[in-house]
């Protein structure tokens, strides 16, 4: 069936108010304030992204009286006016629009809410088919009200960035059972003291929606009070009713959206021209939006969309070098990897379909035991994929207690792994449903998926994404071969069944705690440098620095909380993250973190330096330059900045690994692998590099390569890289 074309309606005004006061104040260099400008932009490229669509229209309001003003004079009177840098963001946002080739609506005597509503009933009309689906997008509840089976709302919830998308059902539940249609109604009893309309005073949301559900209406309401007292209805709401019945009516009145608004409107001018971005490139330039170009959705003016890898990662490599994201020493290294990554994705690696067939039968069977034994627990049987069935044994039939579980959008107790993960001391079902969740993503993520990507020579060939993450990283999909468990028994044997061609064996290279060998030397601390170039355990050195303890008094235990230490800090991980990883106190989390930041200073001013950083100039960047916008980290909103603030600490440290780690394999390369047909680069997982290598050559080959990447990056540490040998990537053994 072929995919619904979709209408995207902007409810502008709405979406320019939200973002101003969300985002606080940014300037460009001219000193323009372009927060709300940012914002809007912002919210509209995601929605570009989440819903294709084919048709858009924007709607503003209009400077005059309105209709609702003149039949009402104290509409809106209350209402403070914004702030005068708000509404010179207005013109901008428009011509934004416009050099997108988006139609901009708007009329004089109606509101944007009119226009919307106008707009979204003109649309099931036009000659389209399938017919048009219709999301308008808001930060207006009012808007709700034009939600049908045709239309829905996306609509931001908090901020500029929690949105959620309201269907019929999700109005419903929203206002407890009311409809749409009957949100005037509810208006109409409970007001809108934004809009200054009274309503009937005395009377709240629950009261309102309670009445609104029995009869329908307000003019149902009223008809019924003129026969006689209502039944269920106390004589001092009957009274109130009674009282302030004029103003239910026009309170009723000035909420419902007008939809029939003088307007002309064809297909084309709603359609979407995106063949030419050069115009909205060059505007977001001049506004210096640069993290928001890599998100325009369209080709620049006479480009084609690139048919081949090579070609596409060229075009973004250059826009990126453009917008000042990639210094020019990182714009060359990825120009340089392009043809490595395209030799590893055409090489793939080989897999073993039998191993995985023999694994399939497994834990197949592994899941129905671990199936029978949840039954069990719970009584009964039920769908244990289905959350809603799931949470309903868990919370309603055991009678665990939810206390302190996250609920879902539709107030549903959470039963993510992570949720679960804190009622395993409750009940002897969640050892078991852990379990059963975790071999169910090993077999439909790998053992049963992988075998059906292998080619006719049964090498299973990875996509990489050289771009696609905002550090550097490189990313793999299709399948996912960097995700694949480390540890534990299913994950090993994953991995076993990756297997190198008869007469090779597989060789791995893996940088030993590289992040924080860059952390240590980019935080310029002297302790921690110590550590490494004298060969220590960081883990346990910083186990007996923390705790106060000699080396051989360092447990096993310390040392894992000095670990988790020693990663989490360096990303932003506060007191509750440390004590929830570790299973300490609060008060102890507290007290290991301040110790930590004595006994490792350089580490400490690392991170207020680099917030300090990110505020000034709105980036950072890594070693070579590679830059990661953070516009959030002036934030009036605490869960954004402190999101921001732990992307700017983290950001050049595992950049600097990102680019350190490309930069190997550039140089192994051009000064190893050219010519030679005895080894091929098959994978990169993050800090490993897997190679094939003929029997024969390995014992040459593994110090030179290692002498290659020990040498990348000329870090105040040494840099120091594991090597392992084997005829499968589950059994490897260091050389």
């Amino acid at each position: 069936m072929k995919k619904k074309p979709v209408l995207l309606i902007l409810d502008a005004n709405s979406l320019i108010h939200r973002a101003f006061h969300a985002i606080p104040p940014l300037s460009t260099s001219r000193g323009e304030q372009v927060n709300a400008l940012y914002g809007f932009f912002a919210i509209f490229f995601r929605a570009l992204k989440e819903f294709e669509p084919e048709y858009i229209a924007a709607c503003f309001d209009v400077q005059g009286p309105t209709q609702r003003k003149q039949k009402y004079i104290p509409y809106k009177a209350k209402r403070e006016k914004a702030a005068n840098e708000l509404y010179e963001q207005i013109p901008l946002v428009q011509e934004g629009l416009r050099a997108m080739g988006i139609s901009v609506y708007g009329k004089e005597g109606f509101e944007a809410d009119d226009m919307i509503g106008t707009v979204a009933r003109l649309a099931p009309r036009l000659q389209v088919r399938p017919p048009l689906e219709t999301i308008i997008i808001s930060g207006d509840q009012d808007i709700l009200q034009l939600v049908n089976q045709q239309t829905r709302v996306w609509m931001a919830k908090r901020g500029v960035q929690d949105m959620m998308l309201y269907d019929e059902q999700a109005v419903q539940e929203r206002f407890q059972g009311l409809s749409p249609l009957q949100l005037p109604e509810y208006k109409g009893l409970r007001g809108d003291p934004s809009d200054n309309l009274p309503g009937v005073k005395g009377i709240g949301e629950k009261t309102a929606i309670a009445l609104i559900k029995e009869f329908g209406s307000v003019d149902a309401l009223y008809s019924a009070l003129e026969e006689g007292p209502l039944e269920g209805v106390s004589s001092r709401i009957s009274s109130l009713l009674q009282e302030h019945q004029a103003d239910a009516f026009v309170s009723r009145d000035l909420a419902i959206i007008t939809r029939d608004v003088p307007l002309e409107m064809a297909l084309e001018d709603i359609t979407w021209k995106k063949d030419d971005s050069s115009d909205i490139r060059a505007f977001l330039e001049r506004m210096e939006f640069f993290s928001l170009i890599k998100r325009l959705p369209v080709v620049s003016k006479g480009e084609e969309v690139p048919k081949d890898r090579r070609k596409e990662v060229s075009v973004l490599i250059e826009r990126l070098y453009n917008e000042k994201v990639l210094s020019e020493k990182v714009y060359e290294l990825e120009k340089k990897l392009v043809p490595v990554i395209l030799c590893m994705e055409e090489k793939g690696i080989l897999v073993d379909k039998n191993h995985f067939g023999e694994l399939a039968g497994e834990i197949t069977q592994e899941i129905s035991n671990l199936e029978l034994e949840i039954h069990k627990h719970a009584g009964r049987e039920f769908n244990i994929n289905s959350p809603r069935q799931l949470s309903q044994v868990l919370f309603e039939d055991l009678e665990i207690s939810p206390e302190g579980l996250k609920r879902t959008p539709k107030k549903v107790v959470s039963t993510a792994a992570s949720e679960l993960e804190k009622l395993r001391r409750d009940h002897p079902i969640v050892d078991p449903l852990l379990k059963y969740r975790e071999l169910q993503k090993m077999y439909t993520t790998y053992i049963s998926t992988i075998p059906g990507l292998a080619d006719e020579h049964n090498r299973v060939h990875t996509r990489f994404d050289q771009l696609g993450t905002a550090t550097g990283r490189l990313a793999s999909s299709n399948p996912n071969l960097q995700n694949i468990p480390l540890r534990g028994d299913w994950g090993k044997r994953i991995r076993a069944g990756f297997v190198a061609e008869q007469g090779w064996v597989f060789a791995s290279f893996d940088y030993s705690q590289f992040e924080l060998r860059i952390a240590a030397h980019l935080a310029e601390d002297e302790e921690m440098q110590g550590f490494f170039r004298e060969g220590k355990d960081i883990h346990k050195e910083t186990a007996a620095a923390v705790f106060g303890v000699s080396l051989n008094g360092v447990t096993n235990e310390m040392r894992f909380r000095a670990k988790a230490l020693n990663f989490g800090v360096l990303y932003g991980m506060g007191a509750g993250g440390f004590a929830k990883s570790s299973n300490v106190s609060l008060a102890e989390a507290r007290e290991f973190i301040e110790q930590y930041f004595t006994r490792f200073p350089g580490i400490a001013s690392y991170i207020e330096r680099t917030k300090e950083f990110a505020k000034t100039y709105g980036y950072v960047e890594t070693i070579l330059g590679r830059r990661r916008y953070l516009p959030d980290i002036v934030s009036k909103a605490p869960q954004f900045r402190s999101a921001a603030e732990r992307e700017a600490v983290n950001h050049p440290i595992q950049g600097t690994q990102a680019d350190l780690i490309k930069l190997a394999m550039v140089d192994i390369s051009e000064k190893i692998l050219q010519g030679r047909n005895d080894i091929h680069l098959l994978l990169q997982i993050h800090d490993e590099l897997l190679f094939e290598i003929k029997k024969e050559s390995v014992q040459s080959l593994l110090p030179a390569i290692q002498a290659v990447m020990t040498g990348e990056g000329a870090l105040s540490v040494p840099i120091e890289v594991h090597v392992s040998v084997g005829e499968n990537w589950g059994e490897m053994k260091e050389e």
